[in-house]
């Protein structure tokens, strides 16, 4: 039966590859529909010859019919760029069977098959009506005076198929709300019957111009079509809907959509909680979030890695370290492993806070390989957290291990060890620290001395710390400023004003100029506790000349010790007179 039917000569639609050259927005849809690849001819049972005119826009508009359905027949048809020269040669497959394209003395085309069976037969293809096609674009492309449903209703014959709806809503540029209308009006229609390729072929269409009205417009239809057949729908259509509100910055309306797939007949997979998730963030709305992803965590349906670590550095950006973490972990266990960069992002995240911390520890043993070998920065965070929580032996274990199986550790690291054990008061472990650079080739810098000077000038050891400035100003030509501002400050705690004073002198000779803070501090020790007014003036003067700011402060100070002597003075020459 098909094969003799094939055999005799079929006409497609009248003039359907002909579309009038419109100047508006009616000649993009070729151009759109060019860039499709399959091809489905269009015949009726009585059709009889195919017009050569019409062969080059079949061969090169797309079936909106589903290419996986076996009753559609599909063709790929032979390239050719002048089709009124079409050799009797020419031949069409699909699949396993064959159509020969013949010309006849009227130079019309003839079509011929092999290989086809009864049962791949549909006579019941539909035939777009080019007139009426083009009738409804001019509609759509445009605000319409009145009501658009009864400007649609005034094309006379307008047969509403599957494939002229849909065919319509693949045609960019278009008004939404007008494509929404058209659907909804469509709907009405008793010979209309609604399928999921055309819901979402509109929803594309509606998410493809990002207009937050015609976004609600769509959601609005969506939920009406879901109420009313739940078969309609799926997790696709809904996350076009999701990512549409993600983009137009619509937080909570993407988790309305969330929240409504079971009401809708439809299961969340793993694009969903990602899109859900992603749109929330993006408003800073770090607890919904949170919440979606409690839910997707739940559900077991985790994106990709490349999602997952998105995921990670949404969170730590709003402060929920350990809610990244919690993602981190079930990822791990699903074999899904986070970039580097996010790795880093959430250690980081996690040391910014003690209670966090022991987390990020962690997560070091996860780190191998070449992994691990660039890794020094989330190590030395690490490290850095626990001497901030006084727990400077774990982090002196946990630099051991660096030594051992790497990262290697650099001068920072051991720079904040030395300055735990220092502000912990166990000088001799910041010592034996120090020894451990320089068996491994650092050189202690002059930060690092400091730290343990000064850890000794707190402690009234004045002796070491001289002792240990000796072997810094041996190592280091210029010191620091803070190196001996803390001496200094040791000095004049001891009240042993003579040594701050040398210390004084001798800063220039080490490339270091004395500030404010360190004549401040002199002249008021100097003043309050060994009321010697006449170096207090003396340092004074000698920071005008250096151009250095005179603090109110500190003159009046001067000034109200060397009046008090004045007056005691004054007392005492009264008394012996008497």
């Amino acid at each position: 039966m098909w094969r003799s039917i094939a055999r005799s000569k079929l006409i497609a639609a009248r003039n359907f590859g002909a579309i009038r050259q419109n100047p508006t927005k009616v000649q993009s849809f070729s151009k759109t529909l060019l860039t499709q690849s399959q091809t489905q001819l269009v015949f009726t049972e009585s059709s009889s010859i195919i017009r050569n005119q019409n062969l080059r826009f079949l061969s090169q508009v797309s079936s909106p019919a589903d290419p996986n359905d076996s009753d559609s027949p599909h063709f790929d048809f032979v390239s050719t760029q002048n089709y009124s020269s079409v050799e009797n040669d020419m031949t069409l497959m699909n699949n396993d069977s064959e159509i020969s394209v013949d010309v006849d003395e009227n130079n019309d085309a003839i079509l011929e098959t092999s290989g086809l069976s009864d049962e791949k037969f549909d006579p019941e293809v539909f035939v777009i009506d080019v007139d009426k096609f083009e009738s409804v674009l001019s509609l759509l492309q445009s605000r319409v005076e009145g009501s658009l449903e009864s400007s649609l209703d005034a094309i006379t014959d307008l047969h509403l198929h599957e494939e002229f709806v849909a065919t319509v809503l693949k045609v960019p540029l278009l008004i939404g709300e007008n494509l929404i209308a058209f659907v909804k009006w469509a709907m009405e229609k008793p010979e209309f019957k609604l399928t999921t390729s055309v819901v979402d072929q509109l929803v594309r269409a509606i998410c493809r111009e990002l207009r937050k009205k015609d976004a609600y417009a769509l959601w609005d239809l969506i939920k009406e079509i879901g109420e009313k057949d739940k078969g309609l729908l799926n997790a696709d259509i809904l996350n076009e809907l999701i990512s549409v509100f993600s983009k137009l910055g619509k937080g909570k309306a993407a988790v309305e959509v969330l929240d409504k797939f079971e009401d809708l007949g439809c299961l969340p997979n793993a694009e969903t909680y990602y899109l859900t998730i992603e749109a929330l963030c993006r408003r800073s709305f770090f607890d919904w979030a949170w919440s979606v992803s409690e839910k997707m965590l739940d559900s077991e349906r985790l994106p990709e890695t490349d999602k997952v670590s998105k995921i990670i550095a949404w969170f730590c950006k709003g402060n929920k370290a350990k809610e990244a973490h919690s993602v981190y972990i079930f990822a791990k266990e699903k074999r899904k492993h986070a970039s580097r960069s996010s790795l880093n992002f959430l250690i980081f995240s996690l040391c910014k806070k003690d209670e966090s911390v022991k987390l990020a520890l962690e997560m070091l043993d996860d780190f191998s390989g070449d992994a691990q070998k660039y890794a020094v920065n989330s190590f030395a965070t690490v490290v850095h957290a626990l001497c901030r929580m006084k727990e400077v032996d774990e982090a002196a274990t946990l630099v051991s291990k660096m030594i051992r199986d790497g990262p290697p550790p650099g001068n920072a690291v051991f720079n904040a060890i030395v300055n735990g054990y220092s502000k912990s008061g166990d000088l001799e472990k910041a010592k034996e620290m120090i020894k451990l650079m320089e068996s491994r080739g650092l050189k202690p810098d002059v930060y690092t001395y400091t730290v343990v000077m000064s850890g000794y000038a707190n402690g009234g050891q004045m002796k070491e710390a001289i002792k240990l400035l000796s072997v810094a100003k041996k190592k280091h030509l210029k010191l620091s400023t803070v190196t001996y501002h803390s001496l200094i400050r040791g000095y004049c705690k001891l009240e042993e004003y003579d040594n701050a004073l040398k210390l004084l002198a001798e800063m220039k000779d080490f490339g270091v100029q004395p500030t404010v803070d360190e004549y401040n501090k002199l002249i008021q020790t100097l003043c309050v506790k060994a009321l010697d007014w006449g170096t207090a003036e003396a340092l004074f003067e000698e920071m005008k000349e250096k151009g250095l700011r005179i603090d109110s402060k500190t003159r009046a100070l001067i000034r109200a010790v060397k009046e008090l002597e004045g007056e005691e003075s004054g007392n005492t020459e009264e008394s012996v007179q008497a």
